[in-house]
């Protein structure tokens, strides 16, 4: 059985590019456009092993949406990897008080 990871991005060329290379190592992909989206492909598939998220998205930004998933009781504790271009020092700490692991 393949372990499923949730990719969530609002640029479908980058969903696209990481969805192929964890495909590429046997993982099976999820996809979601934003945090709210995110949430919700959560939701209905709670055997994600992991999330790899970008961090500035509409609706719900990658920050908001750990920080949601974290603090939601119906939902188990996921490895987070935030995707930016951002790599200033605040911008890592943030994601990491929000429950990004990476």
């Amino acid at each position: 059985m393949n372990k499923k990871i949730l990719v969530v991005d609002d640029s479908k060329t980058i969903r696209q590019q990481v969805s192929f290379a964890l495909s590429k190592g046997g993982y099976q992909i999820v996809e979601a456009s934003d945090g709210r989206n995110g949430i919700s492909v959560l939701k209905e598939n709670l055997d994600v092993v992991a999330i790899i998220c970008d961090v500035n998205m509409p609706l719900m930004n990658g920050l908001e949406m750990v920080s949601a998933i974290s603090k939601d009781p119906s939902l188990p504790k996921y490895p987070i990897i935030m995707l930016t271009t951002e790599g200033g020092q605040d911008s890592i700490q943030k994601a990491k008080e929000a429950g990004a692991r990476g």
